[in-house]
């Protein structure tokens, strides 16, 4: 695969890789050095390892709901506990799993990728870390308190989740709450270290688009997540001092709950794919060695998605009775956000056109993203257009819509990201076999457990059922399959992890022969303390 490579954006200054020695005092030994650790690395650590943890948990779940519908009929579990696994999975998944993903990332290669020694305000780090496993042990004991956990749906619409609602509502409350204050405290964090410590010559158009989309991310953070904090600070007046804000026996709306809740939704649901768009952008270009095509207008691009989701939430709520001028409104701009979307498709593609490409592991799933991707924001034009979304609203074809966003979207980035970082994180290369078994399990499992539910949901399957109807039999056999295939493919991930970190093929500093960042001038595996002597950027005229 020799190629001429292309110079690359930024041209380093040698102090740069050689200032990046390890610190003279030694970190302090087991749990303590964990719990009080301020370092960027530590502390990305920690929120990878705690995602990887919660994501076995929360597929766990999604395991007892396939089982459940692998027949008709009630076969394992009760119709009650069926919705208490289907509401924690989509609250684990997106709450635990994929967002501490990210930020574990944007932990570990921002100050990287920008020359930092570290993030900005360290213990301010530490603490929002931290925050994370009380909030969600807080939510999973829910399950062993009477009345059992949350069975109200992910997005807890109220009366659901006011008035019909456990007990253990407040205790899923308070876990909102201490995970939405940890998002907000790290987005500061982000925000902070990208504009003020950045390297020396590193102008904000010379950053890594993985940066670029964290910072953007962050300030969706910040907007959003008080709004997520009012909705539940209202539910938990509704169920505990007798206030009516969603109660229509007491002159409450129900429907308010719902512009509410998808006011944060819909920005949330870019803030979950975001940062996957910055990790792709790293990954393409680095196995096509080529420079990324139109990073400018992927810039903007970004900034125009961002915008433009806090113009469509009510696109979730068509079915409600929405007057006709807001249906066109939310219709017309639901459509106007695949644009951008489709510019970043289009660069993608251009990238790839005429490069020296080879397919390594990190390539295969940020290409699998890029076709997957796709799909799912194709059926999300289809749930844009009103009069089609009264037939595809609460049906299975929703529920293939988001998976096909968020598992080959936001879950194979952030395994593409995995693969491609881990010889900088540990000093050697993943096992190339185990990561291509890996990754072909797991898009053969996407696909056979996402796809088919297409088509049951046109043939008018409802979602969240712990029961159906004979016709879509066939449909959920194959989902349920292909589920499980998928579930238990994921231990091979934690095999290729494991084997990575304790041994393998020794990686240089610059792990991938196209790779061009700032994180590839720094030894594999990086010190623990990095860039002490900023390095000095000479910015390059971007292509």
């Amino acid at each position: 695969m020799a190629s001429k490579l292309p110079k690359s954006p930024l041209e380093h200054s040698a102090g740069g890789a050689g200032a990046a020695a390890e610190s003279p005092g030694a970190p302090p030994r087991g749990l303590l050095r964990w719990l009080l650790t301020t370092n960027h690395k530590e502390i990305g650590t920690l929120y990878l390892v705690f995602s990887l943890s919660m994501f076995f948990i929360g597929g766990i779940f999604a395991l007892v709901v396939r089982l459940e519908l692998f027949q008709p009929g009630l076969q394992f579990v009760e119709p009650e506990f069926f919705n208490q696994m289907t509401t924690l999975h989509g609250l684990i998944m997106v709450f635990a799993a994929v967002m501490p993903a990210f930020t574990g990332l944007a932990n570990w290669m921002i100050p990287l990728q920008i020359g930092a020694p570290d993030m900005a305000l360290p213990r301010l780090n530490n603490f929002s870390f931290w925050l994370l496993p009380v909030a969600f042990t807080l939510l999973l004991a829910t399950l062993l308190m009477p009345g059992g956990g949350p069975n109200f749906g992910w997005t807890f619409y109220a009366p659901l989740s006011t008035t019909y609602a456990p007990p253990s509502t407040t205790f899923f409350i308070l876990g909102m709450h201490l995970a939405g204050i940890s998002s907000i405290l790290g987005a500061i964090n982000i925000i902070a270290t990208i504009l003020n410590l950045r390297a020396p010559g590193m102008r904000m158009m010379d950053m890594p688009l993985f940066v670029w989309t964290w910072l953007i991310t962050a300030f969706l953070l910040i907007a959003v997540m008080p709004v997520l904090a009012g909705v539940i600070t209202m539910m938990l007046l509704d169920i505990n001092f007798g206030t009516s804000f969603f109660n229509a026996a007491g002159g409450g709306d129900p429907v308010l709950f719902q512009h509410l809740f998808w006011f944060f939704g819909h920005p949330e649901v870019y803030i979950m794919i975001l940062p996957a768009f910055g990790i792709v952008s790293a990954i393409i270009p680095t196995f096509a060695r080529k420079p990324l095509f139109g990073y400018a207008s992927m810039v903007y691009a970004t900034a125009s998605i961002a915008i433009l989701s806090f113009l469509v939430w009510a696109h979730h709520m068509f079915v409600v009775g929405l007057p006709l001028v807001a249906e066109l409104f939310f219709m017309y701009t639901t459509m106007l956000i695949a644009v951008p979307t489709g510019v970043k498709v289009f660069n993608w593609i251009t990238t790839l056109f005429q490069g020296s490409i080879s397919f390594e592991t990190p390539m295969l799933f940020a290409l699998a993203f890029v076709v997957l991707f796709t799909i799912g924001g194709f059926s999300g034009l289809m749930l844009a257009i009103a009069p089609a979304d009264f037939q595809y609203h609460d049906t299975y074809f929703v529920v293939a819509h988001f998976h096909y966003v968020l598992v080959p979207g936001a879950i194979f980035s952030i395994m593409a990201a995995v693969y491609y970082w881990l010889p900088k994180w540990t000093g050697h290369y993943p096992s190339e076999r185990l990561g291509r078994w890996h990754f072909w399990l797991s898009v053969i499992g996407v696909n056979l457990t996402f796809f088919p539910m297409h088509f049951s949901g046109l043939a008018g399957m409802p979602r969240r059922i712990p029961d159906y109807a004979l016709q879509f039999a066939d449909f959920n056999l194959v989902s349920s399959l292909g589920a499980f295939l998928f579930g238990f493919s994921q231990l091979l991930f934690v095999v290729v992890i494991v084997k990575c970190v304790r041994g393998g093929e020794k990686a240089p500093a610059k792990a991938w022969e196209g790779a061009q960042d700032l994180e590839w001038s720094v030894p594999s595996p990086a010190p623990l303390h990095t860039f002490e002597t900023p390095p000095h950027v000479t910015p390059q005229p971007h292509p």
